[in-house]
């Protein structure tokens, strides 16, 4: 199926435009604290968020169905001075010139925002008292390091929520949500200290309640003023339409499909506008949306046409949207992504098959618009429809890299081992990357990134980087003084939970910070539990308060690395550490031969025991120390193997590695093997990573795979990508997902560009255009393996 000409249009004006920065909201957030000093943060927060929805520029283009945005551009960035304003002064110069997600910004704007936004918040940003309080020992390894890693904690907002359509926004609208928030102000006595703060927690929601009706209401005035002036017809009855979609949400409960629709993005919306966050995730799209299309196609209101069109037109506008984050950022999250996950498919809460109509929808959304955005995520299990999972390989054959692919039981597994109940295990949609996630939780579920090859750098040379000669890690004796194996690795284990233990230092600090100067009063109407409690998502207000996630890096290097030394070393004692250390120390240069030796050692993701195992004791390990720490609300952490971009800045810091693998060269990702070591076969791969204890890692674990478009061209090769993801799952793993692009197309998008615009990757956990990733990220998706053969 086509898109409609106006899709088209759409879709053609996103992949040539530029993401540019507008600094409205950054204006009305700075002038509306002015205003409001000395009263309560939340209540603070909430006034802006007010303001800003009251007096934000408004626009509706031409031909949209969908309206809405967070300031002047289609495409535009937002800043939000209150989390961190001095990475945007130090860069915004430079910001067109950036090598990854650059941004379009005028001198007038840099010039405005730094006269009269800046001066204000000069000591006052999230990012400002963080530095002032993490320890100097912890900053010494996390402040823009690559070892471990956690600035999108402290210089942005956390993200990271699933808003509850099912049993609050869809069921309530805004309006009712107000008013149960003024109701409980008049029922608090506010003689009791207890319930001073609740009270402020209940005029806060009650705010910002008003804040998001007021802007829909502004959509719904102009659409009308708009319609009177239009000549053409049918573009009258659409703004006529618009108007009154707008008028009616999200103030009141959807009461069709279209309403339902708009209402999704206004939240979307009112979410960017309160804190620009990573992650405001759409959940179970097809579960709160299936019941307004069975509705209105059997009162014969919309067709299957109507209803694409609608759910392209929300994957434009979730595209649309910029988030504006640092360089350093931009390099653990590359290609302008925002990970607002949508998940399909899958199991219902009493466990019966939960596909329908509109699981099928979202997958010709994705393969029509070509868009990087939502990060489509499908749940599979083994009752799964035939034609569902066939529909998705077709998307794979695609080559966009969706959909992720997940395991329903796998997923339900990881909750369960968090504490959620059965029925809302079951009912799981992915969170950002691939995190398993609950729309009544509240958690940080990309806290740190940890990079596994510093801890073994460390653990070989004594606590020192190879790159600088910087003491960095913990003390450790000379590298020839080791007398086995297992000494070597217990001194990895050793570095790794040092930096363990400053990842769970940074989080914590930066927890209580966000709980003190920056509530979520809007988010914290879309989590089940705050209201309930009169307590801020970022207090411990939701229903489940999990455990921040914290990310490994570097699996497959690490344990290809430990299996080189154990055999070449301690086995066949062909190498000495001497000789190895010399070569590492010189990139190998000068050192072919031992590298030649290193190179043709035990590779993880061949279904090699010698070497899988050792990555089982890794991931064993890692999950056994995160689990030994709790965070601020007592919550135990919880580990991931997770992937973003975060695997090439993280290598760019890592000396050369005893695998083989040269200097500053990137990681590995995920569960996933190191670029081209994987040589015997998809499936080999699979059974390397599904040895992994997937269900402890509640954080999520990703396995990325590449595959010879050629091998899907037939209906035989769908059936046996099908059968090769179920087996994969059998055997309890929890992820994968695919490129198809062949290297051949992926070199002359390097080379033209412009002819390439909307070609998308998978890059890890997500998807994003290929060619706004900066060469090196290019050069690492490049250099994957590429199976021709199941």
């Amino acid at each position: 199926m086509e898109n409609s000409k106006r899709i088209e249009k759409f879709r053609i004006e996103y992949i040539n435009s530029k993401p540019k920065i507008c600094y409205e909201r950054a204006r009305i957030f700075t002038e509306s604290h002015k205003e409001t000093e000395g009263q309560a943060i939340c209540i603070r927060r909430a006034k802006a968020f007010l303001d800003a929805c009251n007096n934000l520029p408004i626009n509706i283009f031409e031909d949209e169905l969908l309206v809405g945005t967070a300031g002047k551009h289609r495409r535009t960035g937002i800043l939000t001075p209150e989390f961190s304003w001095r990475w945007v002064e130090k860069e915004m110069d430079n910001f067109d010139k950036r090598t990854q997600d650059p941004y379009i910004m005028t001198d007038e704007q840099r010039g405005f925002v730094r006269k009269e936004v800046f001066p204000y918040w000069k000591g006052k940003s999230l990012e400002e008292v963080f530095l002032a309080r993490v320890p100097e020992e912890t900053g010494k390894i996390l402040i823009d390091t690559g070892i471990i890693d956690n600035d999108s904690k402290w210089r942005q907002a956390v993200g990271e929520v699933t808003p509850d359509y099912q049993d609050i926004l869809f069921k309530k609208g805004y309006k009712k949500i107000k008013e149960e928030a003024e109701a409980k102000i008049r029922e608090l006595d506010i003689s009791d200290p207890e319930n001073i703060e609740k009270i402020d927690f209940y005029k806060s929601e009650a705010i910002v309640a008003e804040g998001l009706m007021n802007f829909a209401k502004r959509y719904s005035d102009m659409a009308k003023e708009m319609s009177e002036k239009e000549t053409y017809p049918k573009r009258r009855e659409e703004l006529i339409k618009i108007s009154q979609v707008c008028e009616r949400v999200p103030a009141y409960p959807p009461s069709s499909f279209y309403e339902a629709i708009q209402f999704v993005w206004f939240v979307q919306l009112g979410g960017i506008i309160s804190e620009n966050p990573l992650a405001l995730n759409l959940g179970r799209f097809d579960q709160y949306m299936y019941p307004y299309y069975e509705m209105d196609v059997n009162n014969e209101n919309i067709n299957e046409d109507e209803a694409l069109e609608l759910i392209e037109a929300l994957w434009i506008k979730l595209s649309e949207w910029v988030w504006t984050i640092s360089a350093n950022t931009a390099n653990y999250f590359a290609g302008y992504n925002q990970f607002q996950n949508l998940t399909v498919g899958g199991r219902k809460r009493n466990g019966t098959d939960a596909t329908n109509t509109i699981s099928y929808l979202c997958l010709k959304a994705s393969k029509n618009v070509k868009t990087h955005q939502p990060g489509l995520s499908v749940r599979i299990h083994q009752s799964a429809p035939d034609d569902f999972v066939m529909e998705v390989a077709r998307l794979v054959k695609e080559g966009t890299g969706f959909p992720a692919i997940h395991n329903d039981r796998a997923g339900a597994q990881m909750l369960l081992q968090d504490g959620y109940d059965p029925e809302d295990a079951r009912d799981w949609s992915n969170c950002g990357c691939v995190v398993p996630h609950f729309r009544k939780t509240g958690q940080w579920t990309s806290a740190v990134n940890i990079n596994f090859g510093a801890a073994l750098e460390y653990a070989i040379n004594e606590g020192k980087s190879r790159l600088t000669g910087e003491h960095i890690g913990l003390d450790e004796k000379n590298i020839c003084d080791f007398d086995s194996f297992e000494e070597i690795k217990e001194a990895f284990f050793k570095q790794m939970a040092y930096l363990i233990r400053h990842s769970v230092i940074g989080t914590t600090v930066a927890q209580q910070i966000h709980k003190e100067i920056v509530p979520r009063p809007f988010l914290s109407i879309c989590v089940d539990g705050c209201f309930e409690k009169g307590l801020d998502l970022s207090k411990g207000g939701a229903k489940y308060n999990i455990g921040p996630v914290l990310t490994g890096i570097g699996l497959g290097v690490v344990s290809n690395s430990l299996a080189a030394i154990k055999k070449l070393v301690f086995e066949e004692k062909i190498v000495s550490l001497k000789e190895l250390s010399d070569a590492l120390d010189n990139n190998w240069n000068g050192y072919e031969g031992i590298r030649k030796l290193a190179i043709n050692a035990p590779k993880y993701g061949n279904d090699n025991n010698y070497v899988d195992e050792l990555a089982i004791e890794i991931s064993d390990f890692y999950y056994k120390e995160i689990r030994k720490y709790k965070d601020i609300f007592g919550s135990k952490f919880n580990s991931a193997f997770m992937g973003i971009s975060n695997y090439v800045p993280t290598g760019k810091i890592i000396g050369a590695t005893p695998c083989g693998r040269k200097s500053m060269k990137p990681l590995t990702e995920g569960v996933s093997p190191f670029a081209g070591t994987d040589t015997e076969s998809p499936l080999a791969a699979m059974k390397s990573a599904a040895k992994i204890n997937h269900d402890v890692h509640t954080g999520g674990t990703l396995l990325n795979l590449r595959f010879n478009q050629e091998l899907l061209e037939s209906e035989r090769g769908l059936r046996n990508l099908t059968s090769m993801i179920k087996s994969y799952f059998a055997l309890g793993a929890f992820h994968v997902q695919f490129n198809t692009i062949s290297n051949e197309i992926l070199l002359k998008a390097q080379e033209h560009p412009e002819e390439y615009k909307d070609l998308l990757v998978r890059v890890a956990g997500y998807s994003t255009q290929f060619v706004n990733l900066s060469k090196e990220m290019q050069d690492a998706i490049i250099v994957r393996n590429s199976y021709s053969s199941f």
